[in-house]
């Protein structure tokens, strides 16, 4: 089984692209985060026709999240309680037995903005919200996934001595991430590589890309029961890459292989 993440960066402007990476990598569910679509406008019958079935919290121009799937989806949560305000962020769905959350972590902007706040704050939410849905942990099979906006640790990042208490880098972030782990989630990708420098998003800008110049933002985090299906995690660095005249999204899919 195959569960994936993906900032698609405009799930209607790369539409094509999406479906050629559906086409060729069969997973079997998928988060979608930046969908910069509202709910009427997702192309939900060119997901249909690719196989899948879309649970969606949109929204116009900015944020909106999706879980794609072959199996059939409830919504269980569409928008973060309490954060509403601050945009179409975190959709949670049940499938098969598995509890998908999709989430789009808001990007803070820099330490001194007021987003920055807003960000923490948000991610509190995050954690108190499954703490109270889904504890205990050790019997649920659940994974939180999406783009986190926080490297984890300077593993991480591309130049944590050049980048150390930058945006994605500082401790109050990462406070974010171990707070969630606390509760009894793992990092999938750490859980199998716990040394390995593999990154997720590249900046479009100076051949970043080429020069392997990213960040690992984009995270699965999973419950004892999850991780222990786990076999496989990986990104997928070939859609990031220029296709068919198909401009990519910043960030690469990841992929966790379940047994």
């Amino acid at each position: 089984m195959l569960i994936a993440t993906w900032n698609v960066n405009g799930v209607r402007a790369r539409l094509d692209y999406i479906l050629d990476w559906l086409k060729e990598r069969t997973p079997d569910i998928v988060g979608l985060q930046e969908l910069k679509a509202e709910d009427d406008s997702f192309p939900y019958d060119a997901f249909e026709e690719a196989g899948y079935s879309a649970v969606i919290h949109g929204q116009k121009a900015w944020n909106g999240v999706a879980v794609l799937s072959k199996f059939p989806a409830e919504i269980r949560q569409a928008g973060l309680p309490g954060q509403e305000a601050n945009g179409a962020r975190m959709i949670a769905a049940s499938i098969s037995g598995l509890e998908f959350i999709s989430v789009y972590c808001p990007n803070g902007k820099s330490k001194d903005h007021p987003d920055f706040k807003m960000k923490l704050e948000w991610f509190t939410s995050l954690a108190e919200y499954v703490d109270a849905e889904y504890s205990p942990l050790d019997q649920k099979n659940l994974v939180l996934a999406g783009d986190y906006n926080v490297c984890p640790s300077g593993l991480d990042s591309w130049d944590e001595e050049l980048l150390r208490g930058t945006i994605f880098h500082t401790e109050a972030e990462r406070e974010c991430i171990n707070q969630l782990k606390s509760l009894g989630l793992s990092d999938l990708f750490r859980s199998k590589y716990p040394e390995e420098k593999l990154f997720s998003w590249w900046d479009y800008r100076g051949g970043s890309f080429y020069k392997n110049q990213g960040l690992r933002i984009d995270l699965m985090l999973g419950s004892p029961v999850l991780c222990e299906r786990v076999t496989d995690v990986y990104t997928d660095r070939d859609f990031r890459k220029k296709r068919n005249d198909q401009t990519p999204s910043d960030h690469a899919p990841v992929i966790a292989v379940l047994k």
